[in-house]
């Protein structure tokens, strides 16, 4: 846009060429320069909210009832997807406990085969309604079978960990079995239909 000062009779005057000036003043704020920019119409977020949102896409912003809700929502549905993938024993969904070739070679193993660890939880049952029998002859004889329980328990387990070993030897040659003998016994403990992950064999099945 240019502009021409003639001289006049009057006075000076500016002589326009090339049409109206871009921009309305009327939108401008009374003050503002050429360089007004208008607002966004919302508060700019703290920079701790932007890096905690781009780091955690999932991030709700604390008063936020509506998105809190829908977090909920989420994590419950996330929480039953996991749950569901551990029970088939899919390996992202395992615990560190659980997860690996060796460890799914142990349940199967102990799966494989119906054991008297399998079923300690009743004996136990029973043996704590025992207690309450008044009776010096039935606690006498309550602390030998206890022991006696104890010790098939610990033998199973190494039993169960000595075969393991073995088998998997021939299977995943190299691989570590440490921690192999209390996984086993704590396996053969749990009655079989809570037993997580679930079993993937009936017993007498090979694998």
């Amino acid at each position: 846009m240019f502009r021409r000062r003639n001289a006049g009779a009057g006075g000076a005057v500016d002589e326009v060429t090339g049409g109206a000036e871009p921009g309305n003043s009327e939108d401008r704020p009374e003050g503002a320069g050429s360089a007004f920019t208008p607002g966004k119409g919302r508060p700019t977020p703290k920079r701790s909210e932007a890096e905690r949102k781009r780091r955690n896409p999932s991030y709700v912003k604390p008063g936020d009832k509506a998105g809190q809700q829908q977090a909920r929502t989420r994590d419950r549905a996330e929480r039953a997807r996991k749950y569901e993938a551990m029970k088939r024993g899919e390996e992202w969904a395992l615990t560190p406990r659980d997860k690996g070739p060796i460890k799914a070679l142990t349940r199967d193993y102990v799966d494989s085969r119906r054991r008297f660890s399998e079923y300690y939880m009743y004996i136990l049952i029973v043996l704590v309604l025992v207690l309450f029998i008044h009776s010096t002859a039935v606690k006498a004889f309550l602390y030998p079978v206890v022991l006696a329980m104890i010790l098939i328990i610990v033998g199973e387990g190494f039993v169960i960990a000595r075969g393991v070993r073995k088998l998997a030897a021939v299977r995943y040659p190299g691989q570590s079995t440490r921690g192999i003998t209390m996984y086993a016994i704590m396996r053969t403990l749990q009655l079989r239909r809570f037993r997580l992950p679930a079993p993937r064999i009936k017993p007498g099945d090979k694998f």
